[in-house]
């Protein structure tokens, strides 16, 4: 008998927050997390965020909501901005862990995961692909991804912070 693990999400936490913020919303975060345990199952999200010191208060209100944090040391770029890439991160994390889950979400647009999006499809591990906005999702991700990509554009009402 196989013992059901349920789902993981794997979350870039930039490109969503940046992704839902043009379209003129901000993303309740504590919503979303009950979206995913309601919608796909979600028993374990594993959000991927750069460190900044004093986001202290934004982490642990993220921890409480549920989300497990996989944070990345943060650099300041030449004109002043800081970079947390987190993409490599999120692509290992989410390999090492396949044995422990059904299926996987990765939520993200960044064309960077097309990889690790057409490993998961390719050996039956990939639930879908939640692009923050369709429009400025990537064409390499719609490819890999194919009828297992949806958008999170249309989510504005259930999951706007404030609302």
């Amino acid at each position: 008998m196989k013992v059901k693990k349920g789902n993981y999400a794997f979350i870039d936490a930039q490109n969503v927050h940046l992704g839902i913020k043009s379209l003129g919303w901000d993303l309740d975060w504590k919503k979303f997390r009950i979206h995913l345990k309601e919608k796909y199952n979600i028993t374990t999200a594993y959000l991927f965020i750069g460190f900044i010191q004093t986001n202290q208060n934004l982490y642990s209100s993220l921890q409480k909501a549920g989300y497990i944090l996989i944070f990345k040391p943060i650099i300041f770029d030449g004109e002043g901005k800081v970079k947390g890439n987190c993409d490599a991160d999120l692509v290992l994390h989410s390999v090492l862990e396949k044995d422990n889950y059904d299926k996987a979400i990765i939520v993200t647009s960044d064309g960077d995961f097309y990889s690790l999006v057409r490993y998961l499809y390719e050996n039956h591990k990939l639930l879908c692909v939640l692009s923050p906005y369709v429009k400025t999702c990537s064409k390499l991700l719609k490819k890999e991804a194919k009828e297992k990509i949806y958008s999170m554009d249309n989510l504005k009402k259930k999951l706007r912070k404030g609302a």
